[in-house]
């Protein structure tokens, strides 16, 4: 995994693409079980690394030791064409691996991605769901201040 950080800490678009040809595993994992496609995400890769990754079958579906998800991290760094292509390839919009139960649409919501939370609520998402707080979509919206998210959710 040391050499896909080094590549993917540089932002190497050439390095990566050389390293897949060469037969590297797009996922591999770290020790705390996040994708190449994760890390790239964290370390703010330009959208070309992303998608060579993703089209040398880069798991969508991956998550971490903490249930972080591939979806999380699109959420996170505002990578709406990842997100895009994650919810269009069918996966359940609902579905969490974090102990805590926080959902995607949380997730857009708290960070404040309305087209992001938009596709997840015409895909399906449940704006009732909880978390192991008790916190619904609509009340990290409130507890967050994102009037915006509150609008679409009421409006959803």
């Amino acid at each position: 995994m040391n050499e896909w950080i080094n590549l993917l800490q540089d932002n190497d678009y050439l390095g990566v693409k050389k390293y897949i040809k060469e037969g590297a595993d797009v996922n591999e994992s770290n020790e705390t079980e996040e994708s190449v496609l994760a890390c790239a995400l964290r370390y703010r890769c330009d959208d070309e690394i992303i998608d060579i990754l993703v089209q040398n079958g880069a798991d969508l579906n991956d998550f971490n030791e903490d249930g972080v998800s591939i979806l999380d991290y699109a959420i996170m760094y505002n990578k709406i064409d990842l997100a895009k292509k994650i919810i269009e390839s069918g996966v359940d919009v609902n579905r969490t691996n974090r102990p805590s139960r926080f959902t995607p649409l949380m997730g857009a919501v708290c960070y404040g991605r309305g087209e992001i939370a938009k596709m997840l609520l015409e895909k399906g998402a449940d704006k009732d769901a909880v978390d192991n707080k008790g916190l619904s979509a609509l009340g990290f919206a409130k507890k967050t201040h994102k009037k915006s998210m509150i609008k679409l959710l009421e409006e959803s």
